[in-house]
């Protein structure tokens, strides 16, 4: 391992009690032995809250550790990438969510063996993240029907106790029975006119996704310094419930389905003061009119040393 290979061979490794794989002190201890195998020193923490992760790293920066771990889904590598981008520090990546999209953009193994090898031998990669009146995304973020979905879904599992993939298909087939759509107006300084709307969702990504075909909702490259905004065409809640089938089955039609539009940066306006906003999965009520940004190369990120896509 050289010294411009990884950035420190000290590193903070931090863990969701909450991830999709679990985590314990027992996956702790594993960690620990896997990163010293490797030649990196490695204080695993396990986090509970986005505070612990905050609080974690503000320490572990003032002792000048400068490589970072996310042991979690994108939720976790969401919350370290906010307190890392703009930083000196790096982030390493252990997907040990339940779906993992920022490791599978980044061509980063999904295998935990692998993922702290390429954390320990991998090369330091610049990426975009975006940014919503001052929350980081690294995936997307979304307005309208989808967070109004992750709403119902989380209130089924936890007044239900449905499991994840059956409270997903409910509360989806119980968000499409309300009136849907929002009225937006989407002011950009790539276009001649702003662009009023009434659509059943906006969905901005930190850079262009696949919409359609075998390589649904990835991206293959995480630098272009864009935002790319999708407006759903379809209205009414049969086409929802068609277009929801269309995605699980890999059949989407970019130009039938969608309205695409990049930039550096977006204003979408509501008629409501605040609207229900959703980051990397996660759900927060902003107030308006949004402001969108894209960070070009703000997160150094550990990739494998020849990473296919994205790198």
């Amino acid at each position: 391992m050289t010294p411009d290979t990884s950035p420190s061979a000290r590193a903070l490794v931090l863990l969701n009690a909450r991830s999709g794989t679990g985590s314990g002190p027992g996956r702790g201890e594993e960690l620990a032995a896997l990163f010293a195998a490797e030649g990196l020193e490695a204080e695993v923490v396990l986090a509970d809250a986005a505070q612990d992760l905050q609080a974690a790293i503000a320490r572990a920066q003032s002792e000048g550790t400068r490589l970072v771990v996310a042991g979690g889904g994108d939720g976790t590598q969401a919350a370290v990438a906010a307190a890392l981008a703009g930083t000196g520090c790096a982030q390493g990546v252990l997907p040990m969510g339940t779906l993992n999209h920022f490791a599978k953009d980044l061509g980063i193994p999904l295998k935990l063996e692998d993922a702290v090898r390429t954390i320990a031998r991998g090369r330091v990669l610049q990426v975009d993240v975006g940014e919503v009146n001052g929350r980081i995304f690294i995936n997307n973020s979304s307005l309208g029907l989808y967070p109004e979905i992750v709403r119902e879904r989380e209130l089924q599992r936890l007044r239900l106790g449905k499991g994840k993939w059956r409270a997903l298909a409910s509360a989806t087939l119980r968000a499409t029975e309300r009136p849907h759509g929002i009225a937006v107006r989407i002011e950009s300084e790539d276009a001649s006119e702003d662009q009023v709307r009434r659509t059943p969702f906006v969905f901005v990504g930190n850079n262009r996704y696949t919409m359609e075909g075998l390589d649904i909702g990835g991206r293959e490259n995480l630098q272009r310094g864009e935002l790319a905004l999708y407006l759903g065409r379809r209205r009414g809640r049969l086409a929802l419930l068609r277009l929801a089938l269309s995605a699980l089955f890999k059949r989407l039609d970019q130009a039938e389905d969608f309205e695409m539009v990049t930039g550096a940066a977006f204003v979408i306006s509501t008629t409501d003061a605040r609207i229900r906003v959703a980051t990397d999965g996660e759900i927060a009520m902003l107030d308006t009119p949004l402001h969108y940004r894209i960070r070009p190369g703000a997160l150094r990120v550990m990739v494998p040393a020849e990473a296919p896509g994205a790198a």
